[in-house]
């Protein structure tokens, strides 16, 4: 079968990339053919000889708004050309304005735009005026991607019911399909802390995640810490533009909280703490949390994360209002009371990943594909 590809980035490192990533490599290891419009693809990808690229250059332009749009054009230019040659269109979102016969949904921007958490909510600026144009414009070209499409895929049952009561897909066009996580990168292993220069006796918990977003709701976190003084916090992610350090150092928290930085070890990092918390407010997935549940570590999490649906109670615990800190600081101090249970929900966190492999991810999505193919005859209703 030739199939093409449309999306943004093809990538480890990403999280919708990775998805991407490992779908066209299991298509390739059954033998098929691969053609990828992209902005961006993994060398290794690039190389294959059952691999054609169609690289859409967009940096240059101002914004993502535009780059989305000129991606968009060139893509739908690609697909008409090529659409003697390719059997199957597999696309993430609103990425072109041609039909497609799969997309994948990582982000529902219907569900984003009547969020109380959205920036415009928060408050009135420059900036959260054009991520409202961004989001509402975004709102009516995934709906018109979705109408022109055979079969939609969400990353979660949380995305699912997004898209049927925010952008009313019919429940039918609808596959689950859950993110997947690399399990020989994130697993439970022995850390020197003294290497990181973190103490032995000291009880960590860490977050990861865009520290210019207040999506991720490390504010929260922080407020929570406040009163939780047994445990202290380790936070991943660039801290360029960033409020969170200074609003540490405001609430006394400058000597339990260590900004570390966007790192590229970050299982290394995740090893070596005691268990994850991340309250995001709006979240469709949530791939961090599935890689700290694969290094074995307990999870503190919000009801508003996607990937919440993968766990239980005896490997986490929910929080349902993401801003409640005083919820949030119980949830970390139960977590502190007892470290012998903290150690059987990080074992059964692991256990609960290990049935999320990408492999387990990948052939789901060549079954569907197939499936589609087979169903493909049927013709497209007019939208």
């Amino acid at each position: 079968m030739n199939m093409c590809f449309v999306t943004h980035k093809v990538r480890k490192g990403d999280g919708q990339g990775r998805v991407n990533y490992e779908v066209i490599l299991e298509a390739l290891r059954q033998g098929h053919y691969v053609y990828i419009i992209a902005s961006e693809l993994s060398d290794e990808l690039a190389q294959h000889e059952r691999v054609i690229w169609k690289k859409i250059a967009v940096e240059g332009w101002p914004t993502e708004l535009l780059r989305n749009q000129i991606f968009a054009i060139r893509a739908s230019l690609w697909l008409t050309i090529l659409r003697n040659r390719i059997d199957l269109t597999i696309v993430n979102g609103f990425t072109a304005y041609v039909r497609s016969d799969i997309n994948c949904i990582h982000f529902v921007h219907s569900a984003w735009l009547r969020s109380k958490y959205h920036p415009i909510v928060e408050r009135k600026s420059l900036s959260s005026f054009y991520q409202y144009i961004y989001t509402r414009l975004n709102r009516s070209l995934e709906r018109m991607a979705m109408k022109r499409t055979r079969t939609i895929v969400a990353v979660s049952e949380q995305v699912k019911h997004e898209l049927k009561g925010d952008a009313h897909i019919e429940g039918n066009r609808i596959a689950v399909i859950r993110n997947g996580v690399d399990l020989e990168e994130f697993y439970p292993r022995h850390v020197d802390r003294r290497e990181l220069h973190l103490s032995e006796q000291q009880l960590y918990a860490m977050f990861a995640g865009d520290l210019r977003s207040s999506r991720k709701n490390l504010d929260t976190v922080l407020k929570a810490l406040v009163s939780v003084p047994e445990i202290h916090l380790l936070v991943l992610g660039n801290t360029k533009g960033s409020l969170y350090p200074q609003m540490a150092a405001d609430l006394g928290l400058g000597e339990r909280v260590q900004f570390l930085g966007y790192r590229t070890d970050m299982a290394t990092w995740m090893s070596a703490a005691d268990l994850f918390v991340f309250p995001s407010r709006y979240e469709p997935f949530a791939l961090v949390l599935l890689e700290a549940m694969a290094v074995g570590l307990p999870v503190v999490a919000s009801s508003n994360c996607g990937a919440v649906e993968l766990l239980t109670n005896k490997a986490a615990i929910i929080i349902n209002d993401p801003d409640d800190s005083d919820a949030l600081a119980d949830a970390l101090l139960r977590c502190a009371a007892d470290r012998r249970q903290l150690k059987q929900m990080g074992e059964e966190a692991r256990r609960l990943a290990c049935q999320h492999s990408w492999s387990a991810m990948a052939a789901q999505y060549l079954q569907l594909i197939q499936e589609t193919a087979l169903h493909k005859a049927v013709p497209l209703p007019e939208s």
